[in-house]
């Protein structure tokens, strides 16, 4: 007699958490199955993505509970996710709101169900109220899911995600609490008008002073740059700020990929009042690579980024020191976009995308338009009360 297997939905679903280095292994791995032949999708390189999940590299976990989960079926990988809790979030909103990220898995909301149950139960085993994401691991790294545009590649530093996994999230009891915005900018200066005059009488005064980011010392360059965004972004839904061991990370992160052309900063008298991060499209220049960084790969990834170079970019972030929010410095932001378009136009950088901003900061989103920028893709962040 012939037996009959049970339907894929009736299998059982187990979630363990990561404690191995096989476990790790999984992990990490998984999405490369998962994404096999989506063009847009880019692979993240298996050397760092080792860092971001070991304690010894990772700043994060200095000042966060982290447990890594993955979900098996019939002893195969079929999902994963993160679930941490920040005490630095929790210190900075005085909130008890735990964040789950790193969320893949096949389309089906038992798996998605088991996962986000086991990120659940873990914020709430240490007092959490609300869970959050995904964001891996804040909003400090990849934000959301992304809604739209599945057809256009993944740009550094944020997600790119399966179409179906919002519909997953929200069955498992999830709502949204901020969805936030990518635009893509066709290079181009700040137009005539009241931007353009606000510019131009901007550089014509003796006290401000536009220079480019100096490699000789990137480490003090992005302490400045930290300060900035720490100082602008400090009332943005979200934010925390970075500690310093994150941003040495960053910063010697960055430099291995950065364009100091492209990050203006703005002094007031010799202060720094306002200043944009730019990146070049490092996606682009590390997609071939497939996750692998040796034996040669670095060589390969170091020619496309310097000799053949992208032709696009991420202004990952741009803002103005509260200090300078004041009438005769309105036209801080316009500047530095100006800045980007010029220095653009001298490296032959033909896009760049301008991400992320929140879709109800009205103020930013409104420069933004005003510079020529078009809304092109949505991320939305998800929470559910414990």
């Amino acid at each position: 007699m012939s037996s009959v297997s049970p339907p894929q939905a009736a299998l059982r679903v187990e979630v363990l958490p990561v404690r191995s280095k096989r476990e790790l292994n999984e992990f990490t791995h998984l999405p490369f199955r998962l994404y096999k032949g989506n063009k847009n999708w880019v692979a993240p390189l298996f050397h760092f993505e080792k860092q971001r999940f070991d304690p010894r590299h990772n700043p994060f976990y200095d000042h966060a509970d982290v447990q890594l989960f993955i979900a098996r079926r019939e002893g195969r990988t079929v999902g994963r996710i993160s679930a941490q809790v920040d005490a630095e979030h929790i210190r900075y909103w005085h909130e008890r709101v735990g964040m789950f990220g790193f969320f893949e898995c096949q389309d089906d909301p038992d798996i998605a169900r088991a996962l986000l149950t086991a990120a659940e139960d873990f914020l709430r085993e240490r007092g959490m109220e609300k869970a959050r994401g995904p964001l891996s691991f804040s909003t400090n790294g990849e934000v959301g899911l992304l809604l739209d545009a599945y057809h256009l590649p993944q740009m550094p530093i944020m997600p790119y995600t399966m179409p179906y996994y919002p519909k997953l999230v929200e069955a498992a009891g999830f709502a949204k609490v901020k969805d936030v915005y990518a635009w893509r900018w066709e290079r181009g200066p700040v137009p005539e008008g009241p931007p353009r005059k606000m510019v131009e009488e901007l550089r014509a005064r003796s006290d401000v002073k536009v220079r480019r980011a100096s490699m000789d010392d990137f480490a003090a360059e992005y302490e400045i740059i930290l300060k900035l965004y720490n100082d602008a972004w400090s009332e943005n839904w979200g934010f925390v700020p970075a500690t310093k061991a994150e941003a040495d990370d960053v910063a010697k992160s960055l430099k291995l990929v950065i364009d100091p052309e492209i990050v203006p900063i703005v002094e007031v008298n010799g202060v720094p009042a306002a200043m944009a991060l730019a990146l070049p499209d490092y996606n682009w220049a590390q997609a071939p690579l497939h996750g692998k960084l040796f034996p040669l790969g670095w060589l390969r990834l170091l020619w496309r980024l310097k000799v053949r170079r992208p032709r696009q970019g991420r202004l990952a972030l741009l803002g103005v020191g509260k200090e300078f929010r004041q009438r005769q410095y309105a036209g801080l932001a316009y500047l530095i976009c100006d800045e980007i378009y010029h220095a653009a136009r001298e490296r032959n950088y033909e896009w760049a995308e301008f991400s992320w901003t929140l879709e109800d900061n009205g103020l930013i989103n409104a420069i933004i338009k005003k510079v020529g920028a078009e809304h092109y893709k949505t991320y939305r962040v998800y929470e559910k009360s414990l």
